[in-house]
Parts: structure tokens; C-alpha cells; sequence
């Protein structure tokens, strides 16, 4: 599972859309009885009492998406907590190097 803090219009077809599944996910998680095994993983763990700071990075994906044409219809709503995350498990600097390890076309 990973939410990154990286600008989203330097990540690939791949992991835009695998961060947004993976964002969806995580509100599954965190606002339904659903996945009650993923609620201990270490990223859903980090958005605990954040779901707005979640929306906000959707939302932010979501822009990237509809930028790039693709079409959008999922949406997320009554988030409650604080609108800020300041929780990470890697910084900025540390994904990017972990996003030139892979091969995709992600501009960092």
C-alpha cells in the first residue's frame, strides 16, 4: 500500500492510478468494518483521525487524472479529523529514489 507525497503529474499511468485504488482503499478501512487486516498496516495506519488530509490528496490525484482525460466517478465524502498529515513513512527524497529503482516512465 502506498499514498506518496509526490506531485502526481510526475508519476506514471501505473502508480497514479495504483494510488488512487490504494487512497480508496484506505477510506474503506478506516470508515467501514471492512478489512479489519489492513487497519494495522503501517500506511492505513498513518491516517488515522486524518481522513480529511486523504481527501485532500485525492482530490489532488483525481485532478491529475481528469489532466491527463481520464474519467473519474468515485468520490469520498464526510471525512472528519485533521486536515493535515504529518506522519511519513519515507520522506519526499526517499520515494523518489525508491521510484527510480522501478521501471516505469514516473518523472523523478
Amino acid at each position: 500500500m502506498r499514498v506518496w507525497e509526490i506531485d502526481p503529474t510526475l508519476l506514471c499511468r501505473s502508480h497514479l492510478l495504483g494510488e488512487h485504488r490504494e487512497i480508496h482503499a484506505i477510506w474503506t478501512f478506516l470508515t467501514t468494518d471492512k478489512g479489519q487486516s489492513y487497519r494495522k498496516h503501517p500506511e492505513t495506519l498513518r491516517w488515522i483521525g486524518k481522513l480529511p488530509a486523504l481527501k485532500t490528496r485525492h482530490d489532488v490525484v483525481v485532478n491529475e487524472m481528469i489532466r491527463r482525460g481520464w474519467n473519474h466517478k468515485s468520490k469520498l465524502e464526510n471525512a472528519s479529523g485533521s486536515d493535515t498529515q504529518d506522519e511519513f513513512l519515507l520522506t519526499v527524497a526517499e520515494q523518489k529514489q525508491w521510484l527510480r529503482t522501478k521501471a516505469c516512465s514516473c518523472q523523478v
